[in-house]
């Protein structure tokens, strides 16, 4: 395998998956983003988990480039709303809403809610796609989640493209998501660890 394919058309999360999968690039293995495929379809994600949607994403990608594609899917957990919005973070209110929209629908959610009722979990699952090696279709995926809960207000520089980190204040510090060190962040970034658990299987994989 010389070549990968990120499937994401998010900038930030392709500069996410880039760092997390470094390793990857000192083995020799090229990450490629959609952009530099000229990829701009994308499929429709009809999972009802996050493994089912990362799987579907990966496969159609690769099945458009003929690549090993890593693709994720994640979002926000707030058991006191049955868990959602889940798989429909994204589309929580019924369409693709934009950041502000999203912190403002998941605020109105909670209002007049308190105490553990606010816990939440942001969460991930990455899936490897390989096809046909060396006889049959290769799937991994790894999943992590990182505790917390959602807070009052928004954080005062909510970072682009992740627009619930702006409500989550993560437990183990204190402090909203947007707001951790580069130090703080590395260590309970719930998409580097399950990143870092993929690189160590795909490399086992290649090197059989």
């Amino acid at each position: 395998m010389k070549k990968l394919l990120l499937a994401t058309h998010n900038p930030a999360k392709l500069e996410e998956l880039k760092f997390g999968l470094k390793e990857l690039e000192n083995q020799g293995i090229k990450l490629l983003s959609l952009n530099d495929v000229r990829v701009e379809k994308e499929p429709e994600e009809t999972g009802q988990t996050f493994q089912e949607n990362s799987e579907l994403k990966a496969r159609f990608y690769s099945k458009l480039t003929s690549l090993p594609t890593i693709a994720d899917d994640g979002g926000l957990i707030i058991p006191y709303l049955d868990n959602g919005p889940g798989v429909r973070s994204r589309r929580w209110p019924g369409y693709e809403a934009t950041d502000q929209e999203l912190i403002d629908y998941t605020l109105f959610h909670l209002r007049g809610v308190s105490g553990p009722k606010r816990t939440a979990y942001l969460e991930t699952c990455v899936c490897f796609y390989m096809p046909g090696h060396p006889k049959r279709d290769q799937v991994i995926f790894e999943q992590e989640k990182v505790k917390g809960h959602i807070a009052e207000k928004p954080s005062w520089r909510p970072t682009n493209g992740y627009p619930f980190r702006a409500l989550f204040i993560v437990d183990e510090f204190g402090k909203y998501y947007d707001e951790l060190t580069d130090e703080e962040h590395d260590k309970i970034n719930h998409r580097y660890r399950a990143l870092k658990k993929l690189t160590k299987k795909i490399i086992n994989l290649i090197r059989l």
